[in-house]
């Protein structure tokens, strides 16, 4: 969804931002769905592939040296299943913190994640209160940061030969068009 066709519907700028931020969840959350399905897939992909290439190597093999083999293939497993566990604990944990530092209004996630002790957030027994008491206090220090919610004070008008305009909802289409065209 553009912004240009909000516009030309007459919606006005914060009705575009709103509707705009929640088109944004909803696409940020599919694309952790997405995320999440591929790291999956992948780890299948990866466990199917080392089965059968070890089956491979069991022929013509001795039972004792079978065994030894399937011990070895389980600890494996265990290896990649712990990997495959942290890899989604990771995701969950970004996807939790990208959302938090959405809600706050940060004009660039990547320069509020700066700010943040990644590390202890992780291993934080109450991430999500501790996520938001973290991004407070970064709020508070670094406003620059964050929108802000103040109205502009002086707002100051193009100069030229423009006469003064009607707003777009009471301009009529030709009035529109010729508002567009810059004439």
């Amino acid at each position: 969804m553009k912004t240009e066709f909000l516009t030309e519907l007459g919606l006005t700028e914060d009705q575009i931002k709103s509707i705009m931020a929640e088109n944004g969840k909803d696409i940020k959350r599919e694309q952790d769905k997405a995320v999440k399905l591929e790291s999956e897939r992948d780890n299948y992909k990866e466990q199917l592939e080392t089965a059968q290439t070890a089956l491979k190597d069991f022929d013509g093999v001795d039972v004792k040296d079978l065994q030894l083999k399937i011990t070895k293939l389980n600890e494996d497993l265990k290896a990649k299943d712990t990997e495959y566990q942290g890899k989604i604990a990771d995701i969950e944990f970004n996807k939790l913190l990208d959302s938090a530092i959405a809600e706050t209004g940060a004009k660039s996630a990547k320069a509020v994640r700066a700010f943040l002790d990644i590390d202890v957030l992780k291993t934080s027994k109450n991430q999500s209160e501790d996520i938001k008491k973290s991004l407070e206090s970064i709020k508070t220090e670094n406003d620059y940061l964050f929108e802000s919610n103040e109205p502009i004070k002086k707002p100051v008008r193009a100069t030229g030969s423009d006469p003064v305009l009607k707003p777009i909802t009471e301009m009529s289409y030709d009035e529109y068009k010729a508002y567009r065209q810059g004439k």
